[in-house]
Formats: structure tokens, sequence, C-alpha cells
């Protein structure tokens, strides 16, 4: 086959070399590059979660609420614990990803799985803007010069780790990956310097100016009744579950690791538990000794680390990797969320281009959508990240609970060596993450997460319309080799001008291709261009079964992109004209009544290769129009095409 590489020169310009199909092996992720992707959401979430924690208690008891980041913090670490285990165990029965979908849907059924899918997105999205958000608060806390751009720097940063990922999961690894170990040594630093300062006497608490200690409450925490006191600190608790966010993601990306992918997936989240905890809980050792507290233009980590390392070099690096791993933070979902959405787009809740590779390998197509929903977040609400927190934390919860509860049905029906401990475990974890939804949405409905009520349950409504109309089409175009040979046309015409009939699938579309095409030649090739093994496969095997007498071409595409190698093979074709013969190119448009769905929900390939057609002069292109009908066979049946087309 001719080299098809010289067809990609402009996407190389901006994304690199394209790889083959093949490559894909090389593209996956081993321990050294997963752990950074994979747990910088989870580890970055201390530059904030700390901060979100003593945004809910600092209103209520001032100064006195950095005696009180131990009892929230302590619950925190404990339900990481658990769903460490949990995600452990969905590692081992679901090797191949989607998390909390999959779990639902082998064990709570088809709604709870949608709900579960739903909850997912929203959280990867807002793992996104809120991550990005962060990042930029940390650069402006930094550069207070900056303040009033935070939307066009949020939206640049996006714009960067977006076509890191586009660029390939194994280049965007390297390329992210430093920071992450950077952060967690400089974090290491901080904490390990803090507490040694503090332990020889030469760590002072951070004093405050009188118009930031006059804002605060006068009031002692004995003022608060039991229960009021109990209620602000689920509240703090729901807050801060935000650190916990990211534990998901290597579950959900089990197929992006090398071999064994199983392995390599739990001592990822295994490690990725132990640098939480350390990170996490050394960070609320230093804050409670510092007795910091948010003020506006400076985060609670940038406070500590001015007071433990000054306002010296370490205390930029300070702040530069924490833009970074927050950064970092987004490409995690990066990882994630295309992985979900393929995995959904294979069950028909999302559109089939979702499950797609792009010219790296990676599920571009996802990673495209991240794009636009996060910075449509982030321009509406002004890269805030207290205003995102709201929306975030309801999805995390849901689909924890989702999950632990997917975890307990499926002890209890399979009963395996141990499962009563295991069932336990699971069930507490669900429950206090059940816990974390009811607070997170009771206290925080009116800040936002209101809309999250109507959210899901839309997402949900969308998948089940996508999948409604996906298996419509299958009902109306689906044909089996002896239903084809019933219809089948045989050749009828004495024109000996080569014609090609492109069929992408073997289906009913395809067949009235073909018996048009036995009408206008009687020399007839069918061309299959093959973007992937299973395709190739099924294609040939429903040919044979078919057993029709027109010659079958099969094309590798090792690229995904057909236009090259049909460019190449119709360049063949048209030399070997003789005379004034005509190459004849048939393929099928597939349209409908709905133009919204038709564009999003179905390739558009007709087009693009009509368009390159075009500049052939002796090669003339035949669109065969196949209009999908809603009430599909029955109906169809009664309509049946006089022409047999």
């Amino acid at each position: 086959m001719p080299d098809q590489e010289k067809h990609f020169k402009m996407k190389d310009l901006l994304l690199g070399k394209a790889l083959k199909n093949d490559e894909i092996k090389d593209e996956k992720l081993n321990l050294k590059w997963g752990l950074p992707i994979m747990a910088s959401d989870a580890v970055s979430s201390v530059a904030y979660a700390i901060e979100e924690i003593l945004l809910v208690l600092v209103p209520v008891l001032g100064l006195l609420s950095v005696h009180y980041l131990g009892i929230v913090a302590l619950p925190i670490i404990i339900l990481l614990i658990v769903l460490v285990f949990s995600y452990s165990q969905i590692i081992d029965h679901y090797p191949n990803g989607g998390g909390s979908y999959v779990v639902s849907k082998g064990n709570l059924g088809k709604k709870a799985s949608l709900i579960a899918a739903a909850a997912l997105i929203i959280d990867y999205i807002m793992t996104v803007a809120v991550s990005i958000s962060s990042a930029t608060a940390a650069c402006v806390a930094a550069v207070p010069g900056l303040l009033g751009y935070q939307v066009p720097i949020a939206l640049i940063f996006l714009s960067l780790v977006t076509l890191m990922n586009l660029r390939g999961v194994k280049e965007s690894a390297k390329v992210f990956g430093l920071p992450t170990y950077g952060f967690i040594l400089v974090m290491a630093a901080l904490i390990t310097i803090g507490l040694a300062k503090f332990l020889t006497g030469t760590l002072m608490p951070i004093e405050y100016a009188p118009s930031v200690l006059n804002s605060l409450p006068t009031s002692p925490a004995g003022a608060l009744t039991t229960i009021a006191m109990v209620f602000l600190m689920l509240r703090a608790f729901s807050s801060g579950c935000s650190a916990l966010t990211g534990v998901e993601a290597v579950s959900n990306a089990v197929p992006s690791f090398k071999q064994p992918s199983q392995k390599i997936a739990k001592h990822i989240l295994y490690c990725l538990a132990g640098i939480i905890i350390f990170i996490f809980g050394g960070s609320v050792l230093l804050a409670t000794q510092l007795g910091v507290i948010p003020v506006d233009g400076h985060t609670v980590l940038s406070q500590m680390g001015a007071a433990v390392f000054g306002t010296g070099p370490m205390y930029y690096i300070l702040q530069f990797m924490t833009a970074a791993i927050l950064l970092l933070a987004a490409n995690t979902a990066y990882n994630g969320l295309p992985t979900l959405l393929a995995i959904l787009a294979v069950d028909n809740y999302m559109p089939h281009r979702m499950a797609q590779r792009g010219q790296k390998l990676s599920f571009s197509n996802g990673i495209l959508f991240i794009f636009f929903a996060a910075g449509g977040l982030i321009f509406l609400f002004n890269a805030e990240t207290h205003k995102l927190i709201p929306l975030y934390a309801v999805g995390v919860f849901l689909s924890f609970t989702l999950a632990q509860t997917g975890m307990v049905v499926k002890w209890m029906k399979d009963k395996e060596p141990g499962w009563k401990h295991k069932m336990l475990i699971n069930a507490f974890g669900a429950a206090m993450s059940l816990i974390g939804v009811i607070i997170v949405f009771t206290t925080k409905f009116t800040a936002g997460a209101w809309m999250l009520a109507i959210a899901i349950p839309v997402l949900v409504l969308l998948m089940q319309s996508i999948q409604k109309h996906y298996q419509s089409v299958a009902d109306d175009i689906v044909l089996k080799p002896a239903e084809a040979r019933e219809i089948y046309k045989p050749c009828s015409s004495q024109d000996n001008n080569p014609c090609i009939v492109l069929g992408s699938s073997f289906s009913r579309p395809f067949l009235k291709a073909l018996n048009y095409a036995n009408v206008v030649s009687r020399n007839v090739t069918v061309l299959h261009i093959s973007t992937s093994d299973a395709g190739r496969e099924s294609f040939e095997k429903l040919w044979r079964e078919a057993a029709f007498p027109e010659q079958l071409v099969i094309i590798d595409a090792p690229y995904r992109d057909i236009l090259p190698p049909l460019e190449d093979y119709i360049d063949k074709k048209q030399s070997e004209l003789v005379n004034d013969e005509f190459l004849t190119v048939v393929f099928v448009k597939f349209i409908s009544n709905q133009v919204i769905m038709d564009n999003i929900l179905h390739g558009q390939a007709a087009y693009f290769i009509e368009n390159r057609l075009k500049k052939y002069n002796k090669v003339a292109s035949f669109v065969i129009h196949y209009t999908y009908n809603r009430k599909g066979r029955n109906e169809r049946n009664k309509m049946k095409d006089k022409s047999g087309f």
C-alpha cells in the first residue's frame, strides 16, 4: 500500500506524527508514569480541600476552626481507605474500566448505571473546571497583578492541557508526570520542615491584621447546640471530601495501563492512597499549628508556604508546583472520562464517534467534549473555585455511593470467600458516601447544587434517547445474510465500465447500493476499508455467508482515516482505465428527518468522500440516499421500494 503518512502533514504540525493501530501498546501507561497521571487529581485536592473545610468552619467558629480540622479530616481519611479497598475490588472484577457505571450496570440495573454514568460525567467535567480554576487562583496569589484576568488565564491553561492530551497519553504523561512528583516532594518538604520547626519551637503561628480578625465571629463554640455543631461538622466533612476526588479514575482507566493492567492499576491505587494520607494528614497537622484561616487574595496553602519557607525561592516553587499539579488534576479527567464515554458509546448511550480513536490513538472526541464543557463552566462561573465546588461534590459522592452499593449487592449475590466482611466494609462506605450526598445537596442547594437535580436527570434522559435512537436504527438497517440473499439483485447490465461499491458495514443501505451498482455495471467491486480488526472480521464473515459473486477488496486503514487509503485505491484504479472507460464509485449517505440527531449521532463520511472524489476527471460518484424510518422494519415492509434498490 502507498505510504499514507503524507496525508497527515497538517495535523502533524499540531498533534505530532500519527500512530498506527498496532502502536497502541506503546501508548499504555506503566507504574512510573501512570501514578502521576492518575494520582494528580486526588493529590492536588489538598490545595483546596483544607481551605473548603475552613470556609465552612471559620464563619461560625472563627480562629477556633483550626482545632476542629482533625475531627473533620479523620473520617475523610477513613472513607478514603474504604474507597481504596472498594475500587481495588472493582479493578479485580471489572478489568475493562468504567468504574461506578459498570458496577451499577452489573448489580443495580440500567437506571442506576445511567445515574452513575451521569454523575461521573459531571464529576469529571467539574474536576477539570475546578482544577483549572484553582491553578489560576494559585497564579493570581503569587502574582496579584493578574487579578481580573482569571477567565482568560484559565482558558489558556485548559487549551494547553487539551492539546497535550490530543497529542497522546504517553506524551502527556511524560510532560505532566514530573511536575506531579515535584509537587509531592515540595509538599513533603513543607510538612517535614514545618513539623520540625514546631517540634523545635521555631514555628510561629500566622498573625492576621486587625481588619481580618474583626471580621471573624466572637461567640465561642460552646454557644452552639450539639445538633448545630454536628450539622456544622457534617457540612465541613462534605466540603473536605473534595480530597477524595480522583480515586475512581484508576478503576475507570484500567485499559490504559500496560499488562498486567489490573496489577498495575491496583499498585497505583495503593500508592495514591499512601500519598494522599501523608499530604492531607500532614497538611492538616501543619495548618492546625499555624492557625491558618482563608484570606482574600491568598490561598491557605500559599499562607502555609510563606509561614514555613518565607517569601524566598521555595515559596514560589511551591506556588508554581501547586499550579502545575492543579493542571495535572484536570489531566486525570482527560484519562478517565474519554474511556467512560467510549464504553457508553459501545453500549449505545453516547454518540458512536466517542469510541473512535484519534490520530494519536486517544479518544479525541471525548477529549474535545471535555474542553468545550469545562470551558463553558469556567466562563459561566468566572473561574471561581468556590462557586464550582457545590456542583462538584454531589457528583463525586453519588458515584461513590452507587459503586459501594453495587459491590454490596455483588457480594450478596456471588458469596465469594470472605464476602461478609467485604460487604460490611462496602456498606459502611456506601452509608458514609450517602451522608455526603445528602449533606452537600441540602446545605449547598441554593449555592448551585440545585442545578444537579436538573442536570443529572436530563443527562440520563439524553442517554436513554440516544440508545433508543440507535436501537431503532439497528432494527431498521440490520441485515442477516439469508435475508440479504432474498433481496439481492444480480447483475443486469452489459456495461463493462468498472464500478466500486463502498461498504462500511454489511447492512440494508449497503445492499441497496450494491443492487444499484449491478444495474449500471457488470464489473462491480465491493471495497471495504477497515479501521479495526473487529470490523474487518465481521464484514468478511457476513460477506462469506451471503456468498455474493462480486469481488470483495478489503484495505486496512491503520491510521483510522478511510480517506487516504480510499484515494490511494482510486488513484490506482483510475490509472488502469483504458480508452474512454469511466470509474463509478457508489456509496451510501444516511439521512433522517432529524438533522441535529443525524449530524451528532452519525458520521458524515459520505460528505467528505464526495468532496474528495471531485478532483478526479474520470471518476463519477453516485450517492445512494438511505432514509432512516423511525417506525422500523414492519412499517418499511408495507412501503417496500418497488425498484428493489
